[in-house]
């Protein structure tokens, strides 16, 4: 497989590692992106990457939950410009578009696209191209997750970043302050932390087996692990596989707000306190345009165009 220049590009930003390294990782790999981020891994040179890809489109992450339903919604509409993702008649069209996901439960967006929207006789397609003629830009409702029973939610930097999770408790605990407090540290933790999953059960066995090959790798790599017997490096290998959970799994990372407990440990603390059984259950964490490219406009192309034009 043939790579460019930009595939040695992205792997740099994605890795932070420098360009004749990106390079060698990518002729070893074949040009196989995940292939080369794994063997700048083995060889110590790269942490383990971000999940998202370079966050890059525009648009908003809203989230909206409706009480009497005990109901609530995460949707991502994009648009190309940051300036039309501000504006108030945007935003207004994608609370009603969430509102419509509450109400009509579409299978997905598709189905979405020929309900009728919120608060109108017209569908949500027919609405969403008024809004494109009538602003002039492009704009798409890019995914949605629909959710029944206690959930909190969190918006970050007026929809960069949204998150949704969902509790098992009763409805008197989830009708309390403290309890509310507590769903929206946890929604907070999860849009500042990026957890991969909730818990060491959610972990995947494959990627734990690779996560150990790459361990195994970067020991055999380290001139300080030279001539340490099996039973050491196993020992060692365990440790970091453990810190891969800490990392990665919502319930065992370190809480941001205080440092001396766990999020499991913070969320127990608070069912204690209310004497009742709160469990998170799932959480779902949107980043806006995450894996979305963004059209890169080349000035000077542009202007060359222009003048041949």
């Amino acid at each position: 497989m043939a790579f460019t220049a930009s595939d040695v590009k992205a792997l740099r930003e994605k890795t932070g590692v420098g360009m004749m390294d990106c390079k060698k990782a990518l002729v070893e790999s074949d040009g196989d992106m995940d292939k080369a981020i794994d063997f700048l891994r083995e060889k110590g040179l790269a942490a383990a990457t971000k999940k998202a890809g370079r966050i890059a489109a525009e648009g908003v992450v809203m989230a909206y939950t409706d009480e009497a339903k005990q109901t609530s919604v995460i949707i991502e509409v994009n648009s190309e410009t940051d300036f039309v993702a501000k504006n108030d008649k945007f935003q207004s069209f994608v609370l009603s578009v969430a509102k419509t996901v509450i109400n009509e439960d579409p299978k997905d967006v598709d189905d979405l696209l020929t309900k009728k929207l919120d608060g109108s006789d017209r569908t949500v397609q027919e609405n969403l191209q008024d809004m494109v003629l009538a602003i002039g830009e492009n704009m798409k409702i890019r995914r949605f997750e629909r959710v029944t029973g206690i959930a909190a939610t969190y918006i970050h930097a007026g929809g960069a970043v949204g998150v949704l999770v969902s509790f098992d408790t009763d409805e008197k605990t989830a009708a309390t302050a403290e309890f509310k407090e507590m769903g929206k540290d946890v929604a907070m933790q999860i849009a500042a932390m990026s957890p991969a999953y909730l818990d060491r059960a959610s972990v995947p066995a494959s990627v734990i087996e690779h996560e150990s090959e790459i361990i195994k790798a970067q020991l055999a790599e380290d001139p300080k692990m030279a001539g340490k017997p099996d039973q050491v490096l196993a020992k060692i290998a365990e440790g970091k596989v453990g810190k891969y959970y800490k990392e990665n799994c919502l319930l065992e990372q370190e809480y941001v707000k205080d440092s001396s407990m766990n999020v499991q440990k913070y969320v127990d603390s608070v069912a204690k306190k209310l004497g009742a059984d709160i469990k998170v259950t799932s959480f779902i964490r949107y980043a806006k345009g995450e894996g979305l490219e963004k059209k890169e406009e080349n000035f000077a192309d542009e202007i060359a165009n222009m003048v041949k034009g």
